[in-house]
């Protein structure tokens, strides 16, 4: 095994949401994994003041190749800079990226997207600890995937050209998304419904904990106003899924991490 290297990182300032712990994290790579909780860019993972054996992937797994016809993405590659490559190399079926928080590795884990348009929907294979996988070797189901390894490198097909007009029909549908520090959507859709919908509908849009907000422009975001801690987001997660199982008898399932 490899000497493991780590590096300080204030997920105050780091994550998306500004809320999270100054600790120490460790620097990933295929050599030194040991079952650590994988960070990304903590665009989706609510971090608790006292959690510990978390990762990172190494800078080395940031790039973009091209190679038989396939594309291989170094899972530590943010999602704008693969949207980026693809619209300037006319490749289609990554035009949801646009404006995606996150890395590649995590948007593969969590099977990321925006409505129909998600990720695995062009995944050839996964590199990750026992070398590369093929895609029917997992499970992929809206927001989900029973990937329970790091992604080090996904591969994907390459099919069709960048389709301008759905780039942009799905910068509209992101537009109604508050610009606040945030987790993006709290809780997955129910089936047939949509979770934004039933919080507002139990009377907690606009609701404040704290230093959090359930956002007036979308109720399925929860923003920071500027001091918010873990402890306030719990409260407003859990007080959703009381109210709209109360009122609907449906339990809203967290899209987001939390640990």
């Amino acid at each position: 095994m490899e000497n493991v290297k780590w590096k300080i990182i204030d997920f105050s300032k780091f994550s998306s949401i500004k809320i999270g712990p100054k600790i120490k994290v460790k620097l990933l790579s295929e050599d030194n994994y040991n079952g650590e909780f994988i960070i990304g860019k903590a665009t989706n993972t609510l971090i608790s003041p006292n959690t510990e054996n978390l990762a990172v992937l190494d800078d080395r797994y940031k790039y973009i190749k091209i190679k038989n016809g396939y594309l291989h993405v170094g899972g530590k590659t943010n999602n704008q800079i693969l949207y980026n490559f693809c619209k300037k190399n006319n490749i289609g079926g990554f035009e949801f990226l646009s404006k995606l928080p996150g890395t590649i590795g995590g948007s593969v884990k969590m099977n990321a997207g925006v409505k129909e348009y998600e990720i695995s929907n062009h995944l050839a294979a996964i590199k990750t600890t026992e070398g590369l996988k093929e895609k029917k070797e997992f499970e992929f189901s809206y927001r989900h995937s029973n990937i329970n390894e790091p992604v080090f490198e996904a591969v994907f097909e390459i099919k069709g050209k960048f389709d301008f007009d759905l780039d942009l029909e799905l910068k509209k549908i992101r537009s109604n998304q508050p610009k606040e520090p945030s987790l993006g959507s709290v809780f997955k859709n129910p089936d047939n419904d949509y979770a934004g919908r039933l919080i507002e509908s139990v009377g907690m849009k606009g609701m404040v904990k704290g230093g959090v907000k359930v956002s007036e422009i979308h109720a399925n975001f929860f923003v920071n106003t500027g001091d918010g801690t873990f402890d306030d987001m719990l409260f407003l997660i859990n007080e959703a899924k009381k109210r709209v199982f109360e009122n609907f008898g449906i339990l809203l399932k967290e899209e987001i991490k939390i640990i």
